[in-house]
């Protein structure tokens, strides 16, 4: 096994304590320093992990950072990528990659021309839920893919988030807010995406804040908060997607996927693990054992999958796939907003299976 790859943090809002903790249990992951917009978070984590606080400017350029992991907020996420690339530092973000979709080609770029690594959360597609749903299809158990549904549904953050505001901004919404956990998903399951048709709604202009210190203040509403469209995979499957934080429940699946000869259920695509249910054609639901993913994943994984694969590739979850995904999602957001069908113009390869792979294996060699 190599050196452990030095990782710097930016960012230590509450998504930071779930990579602590993932960074703690991995031969492969080092962290060394911690910044933070508040200096006094930055000492404190600083002074429960044994590293230093540094600020962004001196975390992006200092000799002993190998990796920056972003963890600022989208706003902040193409700001802070291209300054720890412009320092030759490997990158992995929280999803989405960058605001816009120009934003996020400029990372992907940069990235290349440094030939430096670029990953991007979400992960979550990493662990052994979707990556035995993945070994399933590939091993041929359900046919030919044919379609995919994918279902989030919920009656709005507000409810539980004491400061929502940005859910209901632009660059915010049911999409853009939790669709890259599913669309990551359909393109690990099924491949990328070539185009889209949607249509989308917003019940309402004002949101009341259920909790914390601001309760029964309203905020406004600016984007679609119900959204639901379909995508056209290059490999002719068909999956429908509905996210929406205008409803109230749902008994539909997660993520379902059929085939000419069976059906299968995907746990949640927000989650590392769960169980994965087959139907084939004349028979009835059954269990699938965990066969393929990291056991026992949490968030941060994708650093880790990026330590173990080819330098400037990224790993699995890498800054092509992210691109991809965020192009799917505005481009269905362009559909809803026009009516009409929308190429997507980026690509992506469909990321390598995962093993599965026990925690004393994490350091082994992995595809780019």
């Amino acid at each position: 096994m190599g050196k452990p790859l030095n990782v710097g943090i930016v960012g230590l809002g509450a998504i930071s304590g779930q990579y602590l903790e993932t960074f703690a249990t991995l031969d492969t992951v080092r962290l060394v320093a911690v910044a933070d917009m508040v200096e006094s978070r930055a000492a404190e984590v600083a002074a429960e992990q044994g590293v230093r606080a540094l600020t962004v400017d001196e975390l992006v350029a200092d000799p002993e950072v190998d990796l920056v992991l972003n963890l600022t907020i989208p706003a902040a996420h193409a700001e802070i990528a291209l300054k720890a690339i412009a320092h030759g530092k490997a990158t992995y973000g929280e999803k989405p990659l960058a605001a816009t979709i120009d934003q996020a080609r400029e990372v992907v770029d940069a990235a290349r021309r440094a030939g430096v690594s670029l990953g991007c959360a979400p992960d979550t597609v990493l662990g052994t839920g979707v990556q035995t749903a993945r070994k399933t299809i590939d091993d041929g158990a359900i046919g030919r893919p044919i379609a995919a549904t994918a279902t989030m549904v919920t009656p709005g953050h507000e409810r539980w988030h004491p400061n929502p505001d940005f859910y209901y901004l632009p660059g915010g919404g049911p999409l853009l807010d939790m669709g890259p956990y599913y669309v990551s998903t359909l393109i690990t399951l099924l491949g990328p995406v070539e185009s889209v048709v949607g249509s989308a709604s917003r019940s309402r202009d004002t949101r009341t804040i259920g909790s914390g210190p601001r309760a029964g203040e309203t905020v406004p509403v600016e984007i679609f908060t119900h959204v639901t469209g379909v995508l056209r995979h290059t490999s002719g499957a068909l999956s429908t997607i509905v996210m929406s934080f205008d409803t109230v429940a749902t008994h539909a699946s997660n993520i379902e996927v059929h085939g000419e000869r069976g059906s299968m259920k995907v746990p949640d695509p927000n989650g590392f693990a769960g169980d994965v249910l087959l139907h084939s054609l004349g028979g009835e639901w059954t269990t699938v054992e965990p066969s393929a993913g990291y056991v026992g994943a949490g968030r941060g994984f994708g650093v880790a999958d990026l330590a173990a694969a080819e330098p400037g590739t990224g790993g699995r979850a890498n800054g092509d796939l992210a691109l991809h995904v965020l192009d799917v999602m505005t481009s269905l957001l362009a559909a809803a907003d026009s009516g009409e069908t929308v190429e997507v113009t980026s690509t992506c390869e469909r990321p390598a299976l995962v093993p599965l792979t026990e925690a004393r294996q994490r350091s082994a060699k992995s595809p780019g």
